[in-house]
């Protein structure tokens, strides 16, 4: 492993490169990133790079956002079989029909989506944004798209808009129930339980925090609390238990890992910075349309 470490520092040396990674992949893929993050920080940190190359640690929607960002840049993936099923859940159908349907709507995407629905939307958003820029939105309607879970959260946190969901979730959050939640509190009772709003509704009505992946970070580092029950992807540990060595992190179930963030590997990310494989390209009309959201989102979360 240590060989492929120095392998991968020389690569990027020489190819002027910049690896960012998000908190979800495997421990060792962060350790050896420049920037390890969330969508929204690592979002910015793509639009601000002077690097030539661009390798994306993450899922391939995440890869699409850094090449609509950086048209002029080549953006690799290690993997690009690593994709986010809830990306696929929301369709462009489903957003006609709700700009049909309904008068003075903006269509709001999670930015864990697909490039052509962020062309069809108004403004795209991360968890850590959601909130601050629906709030910002003229609009009376909302079309939330793709995940039901983190719009039924925004909701609740903008209770003088209507909102109208799409069906999608993504299946790691949903599958986190209450009687999970109920026995780690049980086995955990001084644990504070921190939960991702991509969670069930149920599930985030028995949380002491809601917050995206940062967020969950900044207040368990935060806190004069020493344990906590963490409800969201298990990669988040990594940096919990870096950044807060006396304090104690447990999950709510034993299978809280993405299977598509943890096909990026070490061997992976060396094999497409040296051979500069796995390129994302998009077409040029709809990325021009697709990152007017993103630029917009970066925009209004300032």
């Amino acid at each position: 492993m240590a060989d492929i470490v120095e392998e991968i520092y020389a690569l990027k040396k020489e190819k002027h490169a910049i690896i960012l990674a998000h908190y979800y992949v495997p421990d060792e893929v962060q350790e050896i990133a420049d920037y390890v993050g969330d969508s929204f920080f690592l979002s910015k940190k793509a639009k601000e790079t002077d690097a030539e190359i661009i390798v994306f640690a993450g899922v391939l929607f995440m890869g699409e956002s850094a090449k609509m960002l950086n048209p002029q840049k080549k953006v690799l993936m290690p993997d690009r079989t690593a994709d986010c099923p809830m990306a696929h859940m929301g369709t462009v159908a489903s957003i006609a029909q709700a700009r049909a349907a309904y008068d003075d709507l903006a269509v709001v995407c999670y930015i864990n989506s697909t490039t052509a629905l962020k062309a069809a939307s108004d403004v795209c958003v991360t968890s850590s944004n959601a909130v601050t820029i629906v709030k910002k939105l003229p609009n009376h309607h909302i079309f939330f798209t793709p995940d039901r879970n983190l719009g039924h959260y925004v909701a609740s946190q903008v209770p003088d808009k209507h909102f109208i969901y799409n069906n999608g979730f993504c299946p790691r959050h949903e599958s986190i129930e209450p009687a999970a939640v109920t026995a780690a509190k049980a086995a955990h009772p001084e644990a504070l339980f921190l939960a991702h709003p991509e969670c069930r509704p149920d599930v985030l009505a028995m949380a002491d925090y809601i917050g995206s992946t940062s967020g969950i970070i900044q207040y368990a580092s935060a806190s004069a609390q020493r344990e906590f029950i963490i409800g969201t992807e298990e990669g988040v540990f990594y940096e919990l238990t870096t950044a807060n060595p006396h304090k104690q992190f447990y999950p709510v179930m034993g299978d809280q890992y993405c299977i598509n963030m943890k096909k990026v590997t070490l061997d992976k990310v060396r094999n497409c910075l040296r051979d500069e494989t796995n390129e994302v390209t998009l077409d040029e009309t709809i990325r021009r349309k697709a990152v007017g959201v993103l630029d917009k989102m970066l925009e209004l979360a300032k």
